[in-house]
């Protein structure tokens, strides 16, 4: 992988680490990491878009690896966080860019196409969908279909009870995260029906090795992002649902009018939980494109690089072309 520049950027209250690469002039593309993960799951991707020409900025989001960790839950709401790499675009004087969002990156990644409309000419989602803002917070709706099941979201809201089983064994977790939401499982497995006093890892299998698309080397990226500070920031990215809905009220009823590419494994459980959304997405997203990534599961970036690379860089020659 060509050698990309760190840089520590004071934006919006917090540090954001970033790792960036490519021809100043060059158009800028950024990718936006999900849970959890770190910049480095973006690896087979930043090589193709430099080749394009393109300069690609990889931020460590808030809460991950060399960026601040705020402890207050309240200092993760989507509004905050979009306006993270807002402040970071204008530190860097950029008045155009494309933003490439990976599973909670996707949200950031969407809701940026909604409060930058000039700014963000094209827009890019994986994993999750965008179906416009909710009649309630999800978690609402989720406390009442869940109330005697276990259910991963709700698991994940009080501060320091998905912490004790995560932070014990980073290592093992993060394995148990790949493998548990990849294609080597069923669809559902991750989202199985246990009782509601469960563990997020109850009744899942440890492979006891790295997936075949993540390699020692990429590992060791994903294991200092956590190591030292465990996931309660990563965490607090699910702790606010009523705070997001809250602060996006103005937002009630907006569409991604900017040209949009959607792309979703059909192994990732994250389809079930967001059918809805991804059926009436284009309501929401009149100019999109989307396509399902066969035999993928969650991870598709890296489950599947050849054919997310592909979709990515014919979208971006179709509306976001680079001009070098």
């Amino acid at each position: 992988m060509s050698a990309l520049e760190h840089r520590l950027l004071e934006v919006n209250g917090i540090h954001l680490g970033l790792h960036c690469a490519g021809p100043e002039d060059g158009r800028p593309l950024w990718l936006l990491h999900g849970f959890p993960e770190c910049w480095h799951s973006w690896r087979n991707q930043i090589e193709p878009l430099l080749a394009a020409g393109y300069r690609v900025l990889v931020p460590e989001m808030r809460g991950y690896g060399s960026s601040s960790a705020p402890v207050d839950p309240a200092a993760y709401d989507l509004i905050t966080l979009c306006g993270d790499i807002q402040a970071a675009m204008d530190a860097l004087g950029q008045h155009e860019a494309c933003v490439i969002g990976h599973d909670w990156g996707a949200p950031v990644a969407w809701h940026l196409a909604l409060l930058e409309p000039q700014r963000v000419k094209a827009v890019v989602g994986m994993a999750v969908p965008f179906g416009g803002r909710p009649k309630q917070p999800a978690t609402e709706a989720m406390r009442q279909h869940f109330a005697d099941r276990f259910n991963y979201i709700l698991y994940f809201q009080a501060p320091g009870v998905a912490e004790r089983e995560l932070d014990v064994d980073i290592p093992r977790t993060l394995r148990m995260m790949m493998h548990n939401s990849s294609a080597a499982v069923p669809r559902d497995f991750f989202l199985q029906d246990k009782p509601a006093g469960a563990t997020l890892f109850d009744g899942m299998q440890d492979p006891g090795r790295l997936p075949d698309w993540c390699d020692e080397a990429a590992f060791a990226e994903y294991l200092k992002t956590f190591e030292g500070r465990g996931f309660h920031g990563a965490l607090n990215w699910y702790r606010n649902f009523e705070r997001s809905w809250q602060r996006t009220e103005p937002l009630q009823g907006c569409q991604v009018l900017q040209p949009a590419l959607f792309l979703i494994g059909d192994k990732d459980p994250v389809g079930t939980l967001e059918a809805h959304s991804i059926k009436v997405m284009p309501r929401s997203v009149p100019a999109l494109e989307q396509h399902v990534i066969a035999e993928c599961g969650h991870w598709l970036q890296n489950e599947k690089p050849r054919e997310v690379n592909a979709h990515l860089l014919g979208f971006l020659a179709r509306h976001y072309p680079n001009g070098n």
